[in-house]
């Protein structure tokens, strides 16, 4: 955390990468604080995956699209949260935009994919 007890960030000053999910711009990561990360990232396919250590929070921006969770699958658009515990196999694919949270904070280290 930031010596006086907060940060503060602007999308448009965060990195943008390509990540297994799409394009990813990390506005708070791990090298921030390591209690949680704000990811804003653009998903048309992704590899299935899962983390042992993060729960991820999804909220859905804008588009569509579907979310495989385990063995299930469920339809996203705008306004859906989705919560996926450590250890769920999660892929998303479609055409949306999602606000990422993870807690603790994710790490590449973190990510194990499952194909």
């Amino acid at each position: 955390m930031g010596k006086k007890g907060y940060i503060i960030k602007h999308i448009e000053d965060a990195v943008t990468v390509p990540c297994p999910c799409g394009e990813s711009t990390r506005i708070i990561q791990y090298t921030d604080t390591p209690v949680a990360n704000l990811h804003v990232t653009h998903i048309q396919d992704s590899t299935k995956h899962y983390h042992k250590e993060c729960t991820e929070y999804y909220h859905i921006l804008e588009g569509k699209g579907f979310m495989e969770l385990g063995d299930d699958v469920v339809e996203l658009r705008p306004g859906t949260t989705i919560v996926i515990e450590p250890g769920t196999p999660h892929r998303g694919y479609g055409d949306f935009k999602a606000i990422i949270v993870g807690i603790p904070a994710w790490k590449h280290t973190d990510e194990f994919f499952c194909e």
